[in-house]
């Protein structure tokens, strides 16, 4: 293939399919980035009265560099232009403003992702932003990836699972808020002034997922003593199935937030409400792409297999024991999910040893599913604390609540005289502690999870600390 050369601002002429790391420019732009990121105050701005902050100048001069360098690298990137220049003009915008509280609606409004799902595409953005389950401040990042968007992914989306908004991402280099357990490109994460009125786009980082869930797995079932099927040892020490897979589920799984029978108000809106109330929506999500991929596998589709077996793998070995135990509601999806197999006699903890029954876990999954399903299409016709007291009973049918919880009491142990959100302040943090099965493993986990922490493809293949 003929590659088409384009100009640079230094007079070099460079391949169009260079990639952005590998130009001089890129290392330039992370490196001015990485000394304006210890200088920004929680919510982005720059304080020049604090201790340990940089003149003015030395500030104005960071922001320059990172202006030229994207100028530089923009031309690798023609289906990015409008949103370099409008970037461009933000941050010259934040350096005359005296480094405010920063304000990037305008190019968020010109970055448009969505609209170039083409496989192994590149971009390069520049946002102040915080990283979910990474930084909580909105320091500057700066992140080129490259778009997952396969022929088999693009049909299943045209034709089964519209999702025009969606797109899986893999690292190609990040800034420190990103060498973290953030997994995820979302524009509710960006600075802006105002939010817009619509988001057009969010973004998956598939490599993280699948590397973790790997590294994890292999841990687990060394733990455990569980055999694997050759087929799904196979899939387990496959970085490309497994980005395959995650894709797939994070696809289905997206869009099952808004579809289904949803009561009035879907959880994720953002509202308080008791903690297994999200838990119990983010593992319908996940049961949901579950139950597709056993629908997809039976038409043939090789993905397919794949998913479930990252669903089941990743809810019942990481999601219990990552993170903290305070309002855990992804930990307690994968506590339901390990307990209602275990109830059906699905997985086996015998011996000291793992099992499970391969040809039963899709059936019992689904059913689990269903109950999830059920649980919302009666909410319709619920008051919200009815529906709540619904969603408490179905998980401690099969985990034990806290011995000192008002709420496992029942509503005469609440003042209900409250409105509903008030008597969140009752929920315990940690409502639904782990089982003893999770306790010890958990400390045996913990360190290869710490180790996974900004893993991508290339530190897959790395045995955990």
């Amino acid at each position: 293939m003929t590659e088409i050369l384009v100009q640079q601002g230094s007079g070099e002429r460079i391949p169009s399919m260079t990639r952005v790391v590998e130009h001089p420019a890129w290392p330039v732009l992370r490196d001015a980035v990485e000394r304006i990121r210890p200088w920004q105050s929680k919510d982005g701005s720059i304080d020049f009265e604090a201790e340990g902050a940089p003149s003015r100048a030395d500030a104005e001069h960071a922001v320059r560099t990172v202006i030229g360098a994207v100028e530089e690298l923009s031309p690798l990137l023609p289906h990015d232009r409008a949103y370099h220049e409008a970037l461009g003009k933000d941050l010259a915008r934040w350096a005359e403003a005296g480094f405010e509280v920063p304000d990037f609606l305008d190019s968020l409004l010109a970055f448009q992702p969505a609209a170039h799902r083409e496989d192994g595409l590149q971009h390069l953005v520049v946002f102040p932003m915080y990283t979910q389950n990474g930084n909580p401040d909105r320091n500057l990042e700066a992140v080129v990836f490259r778009m997952v968007w396969p022929d088999w992914l693009a049909e299943l989306e045209r034709t089964r699972y519209d999702n025009p908004l969606f797109c899986g991402i893999t690292f190609e280099d990040f800034t420190a808020g990103y060498d973290t357990n953030s997994a995820v490109l979302f524009p509710e994460t960006i600075a802006v002034r105002e939010a817009p009125e619509r988001f057009t786009w969010g973004a998956i980082f598939c490599d993280r997922e699948a590397a973790r869930f790997r590294r994890v797995t292999e841990a687990a079932v060394d733990i455990l003593g569980l055999e694997l099927p050759a087929d799904v040892a196979a899939m387990v020490h496959d970085q490309k199935r497994c980005e395959e897979a995650f894709v797939l589920w994070d696809m289905i799984h997206d869009r099952t937030h808004s579809h289904g029978d949803l009561p009035f108000d879907p959880f994720m809106i953002k509202q308080r409400q008791p903690f297994w109330m999200y838990g119990l929506e983010e593992l319908r999500c996940d049961l949901t792409a579950f139950k597709e991929a056993v629908k997809l596998a039976g038409e043939g589709v090789p993905q397919a297999r794949d998913v479930q077996i990252a669903v089941i793998f990743d809810r019942m070995f990481r999601f219990p024991v990552t993170g903290e135990r305070v309002r855990n509601y992804d930990g307690l999806g994968g506590q339901l999910l390990f307990a209602y197999l275990h109830k059906h006699d699905v997985v086996r903890w015998t011996d000291n040893k793992l099992s499970i029954d391969w040809e039963r876990a899709p059936q019992v999954t689904n059913e689990l599913c269903a109950e999830i399903e059920k649980l919302y299409r009666d909410g319709i016709d619920r008051p919200k604390l009815v529906h709540w007291f619904a969603g408490y009973e179905l998980v401690s049918r099969y985990l034990s609540p806290h011995p000192g919880s008002k709420w496992a009491k029942g509503p005469e142990a609440l003042d209900l005289s409250l409105p509903p959100r008030k008597l969140v302040d009752d929920v315990l943090p940690d409502e639904f502690p782990l089982s003893m099965f999770y306790e010890a493993l958990s400390k045996k986990l913990k360190n290869v999870i710490a180790s996974t922490k900004g893993i991508t493809a290339d530190g897959a293949e790395q045995v955990a600390a």
